[in-house]
């Protein structure tokens, strides 16, 4: 077996971790190991049925083309030939002294004793399941159990993170855990993610009995990375190299944590640039100040660090990204502005807040007048709850209110269905159930997609006026902010009033601006008079 061709700019990759060992009989389409390029990482999967040879060890970097294994027969007649070489190993007891010496002994000795435990072993392949029509590929985003853990049927093994949402992945067998995909890979939906060996914890005492082999065999693969490839000790793999080029660091500066001493991708990426070592120099003029001719001298001195560090993007960052750049590319968005005197509001809210938590069991916020107002507003507005579709204007009779909500992995916007129905009570209780699933990560698809129309409130981080972006394919956002006591003119005479600037974003092509800034209008005068939520005017 050869080093596929894995793309045209790509010349040579990397040995990954072998998921199977020399010796073992393996099935065609198996996964044997992982090869890393400088772009991604790939698996080699058997070309036939026999017996795995290996050529190639854990970090060694190959040419396209070059021999990684090979793979003897059917493995009907693989056992006759390992058993031809050790003749000697049926009755290891006496020359075990002789063996200890010759190195190429050691392999024979040691490979009879894994085939055993590996036929009897049943191997369950975990892959990633599909988690919504529209999402395509996943993020590991951290395993709940380590490799070589023993876990049981439905136990939860790592969270994988969309675009969208984040999901648990249990385990469909009870066995031994064998990770394939680490944290922060990102998988294609049915890419393989980890295996499960069931009856493993009988093929572990399996191999504890042959402790002698088992207590030699580290010694040569130490040997054969470190003494034969002579490279593999701060040798970075393709995808490090090409990270530390670009941090322009030197991979003796690194220390390597993969197999050998080889520098990994995540050696690269948490490395630094190297700094703090200037800096220590930085004292010497300091000396040369104390003289009257150095005076010049402290103006280039610099202290401090100035180091600096990546971080790969999540899928619900590069997300957010994509969709709010195509937002601004694909709509003709406008704002408009206006103020609310929130002083009715707040005077009502005072009066009944006790009461209304004593009876519902929730705070009663300034969210649900908000979303009761843009209800109310959005019948007499229907194109502000319509979007477009190709060359068709969608309008909804119906009002799903989006609410954004900020979490620890971005801003997520869980929709509030058919809000034109639910009272003040039960729209309370909805945002403090949705924005307590986004806190701890647990919103579904179903629960963010859909709605008709959003409000983001940027207040609660003391924002006082904002143009929020659309949040596509919707037509139209609204945006809160903090309520400050401005001085204002009341019928005449110039009095303190809480009041808040709101802001409408729209898309000018299926919204007029005689219909944006009526609706605004219609906001403002439902909030500050909030009676009319009661005759519905």
């Amino acid at each position: 077996m050869k080093i596929p061709a894995v793309g045209e700019s790509i010349t040579e990759v990397t040995v990954g971790t072998w998921y199977k060992k020399e010796g073992d009989q393996v099935k065609m389409d198996e996964v044997l190991c992982g090869l890393d390029s400088d772009k991604a990482t790939f698996e080699l999967t058997a070309e036939a049925n026999g017996t795995l040879h290996i050529l190639a060890q854990e970090g060694d970097v190959l040419p396209i083309g070059a021999s990684i294994c090979t793979i003897d027969g059917d493995g009907s007649a693989a056992p006759a030939a390992p058993s031809a070489e050790p003749a000697q190993a049926p009755a290891p007891a006496q020359p075990a002294a002789t063996n200890a010496d010759p190195t190429p002994a050691l392999q024979p000795v040691a490979e009879p004793a894994q085939p055993a435990p590996s036929a009897a072993t049943k191997v369950i392949e975990m892959k990633v399941p599909a988690v919504g029509e529209s999402v395509t590929e996943v993020t590991i985003a951290s395993w709940s159990k380590k490799d070589g853990d023993q876990v049981a049927l439905d136990e939860v093994l790592c969270e994988l993170e969309s675009d969208k949402a984040t999901f648990e992945l249990p385990a469909e067998a009870a066995g031994t855990l064998r990770i394939v995909a680490q944290e922060g890979e990102t998988l294609a939906i049915g890419a393989l993610i980890a295996k499960i060996e069931v009856g493993a914890t009988a093929a572990a005492p399996a191999s504890q009995p042959a402790s002698a082999p088992a207590a030699q065999q580290p010694a040569p693969v130490e040997t054969t990375s470190n003494g034969q490839n002579g490279y593999a000790v701060n040798h970075p793999s393709p995808a490090a190299a090409k990270i530390l080029d670009e941090k322009g660091i030197s991979a003796q500066q690194v220390q390597g944590t993969g197999v050998g001493g080889r520098l990994t991708k995540e050696d690269a990426m948490k490395a630094s640039p190297a700094p703090a070592q200037p800096a220590p120099s930085a004292p010497a003029p300091a000396p040369a100040a104390a003289k009257p001719a150095a005076a010049p001298a402290p103006a280039p001195v610099m202290t401090g660090e100035r180091a600096q560090r990546r971080e790969k993007m999540t899928s619900l960052r590069r997300t957010i990204a994509r969709r709010l750049v195509a937002v601004k590319n694909e709509t003709a968005m406008l704002t408009t502005f206006n103020e609310v005197d929130m002083k009715p509001i707040m005077d009502l809210r005072n009066k009944y807040k006790d009461k209304f938590k004593e009876k519902n069991g929730v705070g009663l916020g300034f969210m649900s007048f908000f979303t009761k107002a843009v209800c109310t507003a959005l019948k007499d507005f229907p194109a502000v709850n319509a979007q477009i579709d190709g060359d068709q204007m969608v309008f909804n009779d119906f009002c799903d209110i989006s609410i954004a909500v900020s979490s620890d992995r971005g801003l997520v916007v869980p929709v509030i269905r058919n809000a034109e129905q639910l009272s003040f009570a039960q729209i309370e209780k909805e945002i403090v159930r949705l924005a307590g699933l986004a806190r701890e990560n647990k919103l579904t698809i179903e629960q963010m997609t859909g709605g008709t129309f959003t409000i983001t409130n940027g207040g609660t981080f003391g924002s006082m006026l904002s143009t929020p972006i659309i949040n596509a394919p919707q037509s139209a956002i609204l945006g809160m902010h903090n309520i400050v006591e401005r001085a204002v003119v009341v019928n005449g005479e110039i009095v303190i009033r809480p009041i808040m600037y709101v802001a409408l974003s729209y898309d000018h092509r299926i919204i007029d601006g005689k219909e944006s800034v009526s609706f605004l209008v219609r906001v403002k005068q439902i909030l500050e008079d909030p009676a009319r939520l009661l005759f519905d005017m």
